[in-house]
């Protein structure tokens, strides 16, 4: 009887806690991997989000036409606007909740001194600003750190 359990091969109890082991840290690095890919995600949806709202102000001060956007000839003006949420479901689960981001757009009109033209008489001389230079800054938080956008466009 003796001969028969030195003959039998199996794994021990140090081997099985090794596997383990090893197992438990294979499975921290795929849960880290999955977080920072979350956190990527969110990100990239964010800063989506932001060129979103930026284009929808560019979209709408071209609308409104160029006589209708403050300037100034020699000096940059600056329009902070309202703030902006964008909201999106988690995932795909019914219940996942929600995400919200708030942005601050700031419009900054530069000087329109590139875009005037000037037509002259013998009783008066006018002046005319036909475009705008605007860049729409767009800021959020993540995570504590303030992020941004740019965008900038001509406005005739």
């Amino acid at each position: 009887m003796d001969k028969v359990l030195k003959n039998k091969k199996g794994f021990g109890i140090t081997e099985v806690l090794i596997s383990a082991l090893v197992l438990g840290f294979l499975y921290l690095a795929l849960l880290h991997m999955q977080v920072g890919n979350r956190e990527a995600l969110l990100r990239i949806r964010g800063r989506d989000g932001a060129i979103e709202v930026a284009q929808q102000v560019l979209d709408s001060l071209n609308r409104i036409g160029v006589a209708s956007i403050q300037s100034a000839p020699t000096s940059s003006t600056s329009i902070e606007l309202d703030k902006i949420s964008r909201s999106w479901e988690r995932g795909t689960k019914v219940g996942g909740g929600k995400a919200v981001i708030e942005y601050t757009p700031v419009v900054t009109v530069s000087p329109t001194t590139d875009y005037v033209a000037k037509s002259e008489s013998n009783f008066e001389t006018v002046s005319h600003v036909y475009a705008k230079q605007v860049n729409v800054q767009v800021s959020w938080q993540f995570k504590g750190s303030t992020q941004t956008v740019n965008l900038s466009s001509v406005i005739r």
